[in-house]
């Protein structure tokens, strides 16, 4: 059987030379893990948010000594394609597990992997423990992590969000209290001579741990209703501050809604992303060409979405696909500016409209889905009808996940089912990330 070394592709470098190869010019602009080999061997292995500029930057001139020997040394590149920056960090970490590459700093060679755990105190901890150490002292575990610079980076993206304590109460504040990454410190709130002030920081720091909990369970949605909700009874009570808090919240999950790939998979086959991409594809193509929904190429699939709340502030997405992959350079927000808010119809007719005005200089999609059933396919074709543009469109239902094809609801499973409901969940976001700046400007002064 072949390693996962042996799998890779490699991209042959000219050892000792720094000149830019011309392969890197057409790396994707998307999340991965790159591999620098010497005869075969991988020397070290980096995690990128976007592979076609951090791989560039290893041919920049001005590098440190140590990086610039190893680039060097290199005679070979590989990279691995994931769906997002935490599958990033978890392959990078268990490649640099596996292999022990060179140039890396920081190789992992732990025997017990790290469980993130939140403690029983009075005001819980959010720490990290080795699987050895687990206990009944802690009310909740996550894990396991397989390198401990992974763990940190996940909770240092979570504490950005949901400032938490990682310390023993002590006389005075924490470092981090500072920064607002401990806030309320647990250490300050023992301190506070007011009773009511005490509760409520008390409150406040508890609802953080249990965000915090929601987070590391996967119900980010469930999350994200719940602070939707919080921030628009705050703004009627006028607590402006507060609401502006619970935007910033919002505005920084987004990250997190993404769906994880195990990294055992990546380690079987290196070229997943890419063959998972092509089934979806090509299996979605099969359904609709069965319901007589002739497609010549799935290459670019936009999706739009309708947001409003209890009928104000309507907004739009557009988010855009090409070969099953998320393009942002074609993602499109819409202000609703003549339906009535909460009509999805109208809104739909009339985002249409504005889309056939850009077919042009945006280009011309080869599948739309909207998000909604046969009502809101029906707004959207209406106006490609009158505008006598043949591009198909078909609607994705909730519950259970069907495909709305003119009068056929088709049941979703597998590979179709992932990739359509992968390009709604994104529509979804976009059409969310943009109300919540629009509703937060109406109900939360500057």
């Amino acid at each position: 059987m072949q390693s996962l070394v042996e799998k890779l592709t490699k991209i042959p470098l000219k050892q000792g030379q720094r000149r830019k190869p011309s392969v890197v010019y057409s790396l994707p602009e998307s999340a991965g893990v790159y591999v620098f080999f010497k005869d075969g061997l991988p020397i070290y292995v980096g995690k990128a948010i976007n592979l076609k500029r951090r791989v560039g930057s290893y041919f920049d001139l001005d590098l440190e000594v140590k990086t610039d020997r190893m680039v060097k040394e290199a005679t070979d590149l590989s990279f691995i394609q994931v769906a997002s920056e935490l599958e990033a960090l978890l392959l990078e970490a268990r490649l640099i597990r596996k292999y022990m590459p060179h140039y890396n700093i920081e190789a992992k060679d732990d025997k017990h992997p790290l469980y993130i755990v939140i403690t029983k105190e009075k005001y819980p901890r959010v720490t990290t423990v080795r699987k050895i150490d687990l206990n009944k002292s802690f009310s909740s575990s996550f894990g396991p992590f397989p390198a401990g610079g992974t763990v940190r980076s996940v909770l240092k993206m979570i504490r950005r969000i949901f400032p938490f304590s990682d310390h023993k109460l002590g006389k005075r504040g924490c470092l981090y209290s500072h920064i607002g990454l401990c806030d309320p410190c647990p250490s300050e709130i023992l301190n506070i001579k007011n009773l009511k002030l005490k509760i409520q920081a008390g409150q406040k720091y508890k609802k953080n741990i249990r965000n915090i909990k929601k987070i590391l369970d996967g119900k980010v949605n469930n999350l994200q209703r719940d602070l939707e909700k919080t921030m628009a009874n705050l703004s009627k009570q006028q607590m402006y501050e507060e609401a502006k808090i619970v935007r910033d919240q919002l505005e920084r999950l987004g990250y997190i809604t993404q769906p994880q790939m195990p990294i055992d998979f990546y380690m079987q086959n290196p070229n997943l992303y890419e063959d998972v991409r092509k089934k979806e594809l090509s299996e979605l193509s099969k359904i609709l060409n069965s319901s007589f929904l002739i497609l010549n190429s799935l290459h670019r699939i936009e999706c739009f979405d309708i947001a409003h709340l209890a009928g104000s502030s309507p907004t739009a997405s557009m988010v855009t696909f090409i070969n099953g992959e998320a393009d942002k350079t074609f993602y499109r927000h819409f202000k609703i500016k003549k339906a009535k808010g909460g009509d999805d119809y109208d809104s739909m007719r009339e985002v249409a409209k504005r889309r056939m005005g850009h077919l042009g200089d945006w280009g011309k999609p080869d599948l739309i889905i909207v998000d909604g059933g046969a009502g809101q396919v029906k707004a959207f074709s209406s106006i490609l009808l009158d505008n006598k543009v043949d591009i198909p469109v078909v609607g994705i239902a909730k519950n259970p996940d069907r495909l709305i094809v003119g009068d056929e609801k088709i049941r979703l499973s597998g590979a179709p089912l992932a990739l359509v409901s992968r390009i709604r969940d994104e529509a979804h976001r976009f059409a969310r990330r943009y109300h919540h700046k629009l509703v937060s400007r109406e109900l939360i002064p500057k």
